[in-house]
């Protein structure tokens, strides 16, 4: 069964996991407010190989949180997994940023994951209560009766760092809160393993993150 290195730098936490046969072996995290990524990637990386007294060379894959999320984070995560990934010769894995953040929701309802954008918008997608996703990844700018379709078929769960804004405009009973929350590679393992068993490789050579909009300089 596979060893598989998780990356996770949509957002400012900077995240990683290793797995070994579906089972998490060791993560780690800078769970803050501040991007770090640069700084403490590879250190991260580093630690947890140690940690678990493997190399580089003993893993079987690399996979990437491919947003989307901050531009500069995803361009130091995706960038190193696909060095690693060349210089390993081992397969790159991607793993829709939303997809594994709805994953943190463990009760029955639906799940709409939304990361902060500028001003009032969100990058956001909904699952249903089987986590099956049934409104694509979209650029959503936040009003009142945003969702409405949704909140009155079921309870929703809403997470991750979109949600503060959200929380001040939306008054609907069946709204669910889920604060302090961001995409972690923990939840990236499951998917990454399915996708090791079924082939489901990119080409390292021209991946490139899920950036949904381009980027805008500040």
């Amino acid at each position: 069964m596979p060893t598989i290195l998780c990356i996770e730098t949509a957002t400012t936490n900077c995240s990683v996991a290793i797995a070994h046969n579906g089972e998490i072996l060791a993560v780690k995290e800078d769970y803050n407010d501040n991007y770090s990524h640069a700084e403490k990637l590879h250190l991260f990386i580093q630690e947890i190989l140690d940690r678990n007294n493997l190399k580089l060379s003993n893993l079987d894959a690399i996979a990437i949180s491919k947003g989307p999320g901050s531009y500069t984070g995803l361009r130091i995560g995706v960038s190193a997994a696909k060095g690693f990934c060349f210089s390993l010769d081992i397969p790159l894995i991607s793993v829709p940023t939303l997809t594994a953040l709805a994953r943190q929701v463990e009760v029955a309802g639906m799940v709409i994951p939304m990361l902060d954008a500028r001003r009032m918008e969100v990058y956001a997608a909904v699952f249903n209560s089987e986590r099956e996703q049934i409104l694509k990844t979209s650029a959503i700018i936040l009003e009142p009766d945003s969702f409405q379709k949704y909140l009155k078929e079921d309870q929703v769960y809403f997470i991750g760092s979109g949600v503060e804004k959200f929380q001040k405009i939306c008054q609907h009973p069946n709204a669910n809160f889920i604060e302090n929350k961001l995409p972690s590679a923990k939840e990236m393992v499951e998917i990454a393993v399915f996708k090791y068993k079924t082939g489901d490789f990119e080409d390292v050579a021209y991946f490139e993150p899920f950036y949904l909009k381009d980027f805008i300089a500040g």
